[in-house]
């Protein structure tokens, strides 16, 4: 039997992008920040002009899967994270645009290989994504946990062929 499981510390090697939605951007540059924080601690280099880590800014979390399925594809990246935030309003604007980044992040993923971390937060109240944003705990510091495993064990796991 053989066990794979990602670490998170060999990361010399790992290029990291980020995809940040503008859109609600008192939140979403929250999750940067934890993110950031998380990946810096980590070993990964984040300073400006790091050959290991790359931010995009799109208008809004609708526009995360296309930016997305370019860096992915680009062969650059062992892993991107998405960060966004959907909040609940009073039309039904919420439930397609959750339904269509989801969908869209998704497919990305397993149409490159690329590990695509879904931090795209979904919340019926402003306060509900502030509090996930870092008031009670920061998700971009487990999203940026998550990366760092997902490529340690992307690449600990032999290729098919």
């Amino acid at each position: 039997m053989v066990t794979f499981e990602g670490r998170f510390t060999d990361v010399a090697e790992l290029r990291i992008a980020v995809v940040v939605a503008r859109f609600n951007d008192l939140v979403t540059s929250r999750l940067l920040s934890g993110c950031l924080d998380c990946l810096g601690r980590h070993g990964i280099d984040t300073s400006a002009g790091s050959d290991q880590l790359d931010v995009a800014w799109v208008p809004g979390s609708f526009e995360i899967p296309l930016v997305t399925q370019r860096l992915a594809a680009s062969g650059r990246y062992q892993v991107v994270i998405t960060l966004g935030a959907v909040i609940r309003g009073d039309t039904p604007h919420f439930d397609v645009v959750v339904s269509e980044v989801s969908k869209g992040v998704a497919s990305v993923s397993r149409a490159t290989g690329v590990p695509v971390i879904f931090g795209v937060l979904t919340t019926d109240t402003m306060q509900q994504a502030l509090e996930r944003a870092g008031i009670k705990s920061n998700l971009g510091w487990s999203y940026g946990l998550q990366a760092l495993e997902m490529g340690s064990l992307m690449a600990s796991i032999p290729a098919l062929g």
